[in-house]
């Protein structure tokens, strides 16, 4: 398969806290005529996904998913999604529950294991493409890709012909200690800060469901996990959630060709998390863990006003040659 350039971090993005901030702040993707449909799920809720139609008929669709608190209007999704574009490529964005701009119908969201909203997007979008169905997926989005990947095992539809996953936190818990450390309190203010109103209407909605003073107390990802994502979606506590949804006891059983993309300074993801010895072991994973890039960062260029947004382009390059098609 054919890749890309080495990553060279940009001179005016040195550093992991600015390559994992910069697109945030400073990152104005051209917009894309996203065309949306909501799908009415089997639990009676709803999932909103946006769509661009491919070039011509036959040729592959890329579903894209999004990290914590993310949605098809992310940066790095919409980035992806112009990868897809220029290689003439329909693009799915998967809007996670609550992730999609409006509240969702049930009590379930989105977490770091919930694999089953995946399940049933992949089954349907399947039964119609007339092509290959490629999949990327950024943090958490990522997470969940490689835990369903490995669920599957040899039973994902034959139209899934690769996956990449960018900035993976391969132990849920190792990065919700990171977020909570003093390091972390840019990357757990604006999560928070999104989650925090999440978590009061679930608790006006549904009385008795969650404790209405503890979620205004949250501070930490360790107290959202466990007063509200273990309650809510049946764990025992934080910790319990953090060890049953990580993908890393999935990843022997993934049998499709998958990228996984890390850097070494990400400042939410240990490099000690990276699966090194699952990489060795399968022939289906190819394991590139970079010395810089940050966290869904990987900007290089040689001016601020032409970044080069480089996983994007080394998963699209990956993703091609799993469809049969130049990098």
């Amino acid at each position: 398969m054919e890749g890309t350039a080495p990553f060279h971090p940009a001179w005016f993005c040195s550093g992991p806290m600015l390559q994992s901030t910069w697109g945030s702040f400073f990152r104005r993707p051209r917009p894309l005529p996203w065309r949306r449909e909501r799908w009415r799920t089997p639990d009676e809720d709803f999932l909103d996904l946006d769509f661009l139609d491919p070039r011509r008929p036959g040729t592959p669709t890329l579903l894209v998913l999004h990290g914590m608190e993310g949605s098809s209007g992310s940066h790095y999704v919409q980035g992806m999604a112009g990868e897809a574009a220029r290689h003439g490529w329909g693009v799915a964005a998967l809007n996670f529950r609550s992730c999609s701009g409006e509240p969702n119908l049930t009590t379930r969201f989105y977490h770091s294991g919930e694999t089953g909203d995946l399940q049933f997007v992949v089954e349907r979008l399947t039964e119609h493409l007339d092509g290959p169905l490629l999949l990327a997926g950024f943090s958490l989005g990522g997470n969940v890709l490689l835990k369903w990947l490995g669920e599957r095992g040899g039973e994902v539809p034959a139209a899934v012909r690769g996956a990449a996953a960018i900035s993976v936190p391969f132990a849920p818990g190792e990065s919700a200690r990171r977020l909570d450390s003093p390091g972390g309190a840019l990357f757990r203010w604006s999560l928070l800060s999104s989650l925090r109103p999440k978590c009061r209407h679930v608790a006006r909605r549904y009385p008795g469901l969650l404790d209405p003073e503890r979620v205004l107390r949250i501070r930490t990802i360790a107290e959202l996990d466990r007063w509200y994502t273990a309650p809510l979606h049946g764990f025992a506590d934080e910790e319990d959630y953090y060890a049953r949804s990580s993908c890393l006891g999935y990843l022997p059983g993934i049998r499709v060709p998958t990228l996984l993309l890390s850097a070494a300074d990400d400042p939410i993801v240990p490099a000690s998390t990276f699966p090194d010895e699952a990489v060795q072991g399968s022939p289906w994973l190819t394991g590139e863990l970079l010395p810089r890039g940050g966290h869904v960062g990987f900007v290089s260029g040689r001016s601020p006003r032409s970044p080069v947004y480089w996983a994007e382009g080394r998963a699209a390059a990956f993703l091609a040659g799993c469809a049969g098609e130049g990098g």
